[in-house]
């Protein structure tokens, strides 16, 4: 049974913003969208997301700084980090803060809605979310 959620997509590229949200509200999910870090410390309060997918490098607060700041509001919401540039330092440091999984843009839209549907699932089963 696919399970519905609550996504924030966190990404300074209007493009690639829209078309997250259009994606995932096509599959029935609650969609959020902002352009930038402190934009997503301020919804996920009233939000409550069970997933963000976040681009790694924005203006102002990048995606390490504010996953960051996320996870002292939420240990537990499921981020998926995005970026164009696959460094080891970086997914390590991502990895410290407990992201679920990290994509490399371009990436496979069909793929990123599997894997978003993945964890979904398993946050319901194991209770994460």
């Amino acid at each position: 049974m696919l399970r519905m959620g609550k996504i924030l997509i966190v990404d300074d590229q209007f493009g690639l913003r829209c078309l997250l949200f259009e994606t995932f509200r096509e599959d029935q999910h609650e969609v959020e969208m902002v352009s930038n870090g402190t934009e997503s410390l301020q919804l996920i309060v009233s939000f409550k997301p069970d997933l963000i997918l976040m681009d790694m490098k924005m203006p102002g607060m990048n995606g390490i700084e504010t996953l960051r700041q996320i996870r002292t509001l939420d240990r537990r919401v499921a981020v998926i980090m995005m970026t164009g540039y696959g460094d080891i330092q970086n997914i390590q440091q991502t990895n410290d803060l407990g992201i679920f999984d990290y994509i490399t843009k371009p990436f496979d839209l069909f793929e990123l809605r599997e894997r978003v549907s993945e964890i979904l699932n398993r946050s319901v089963i194991s209770g994460v979310v």
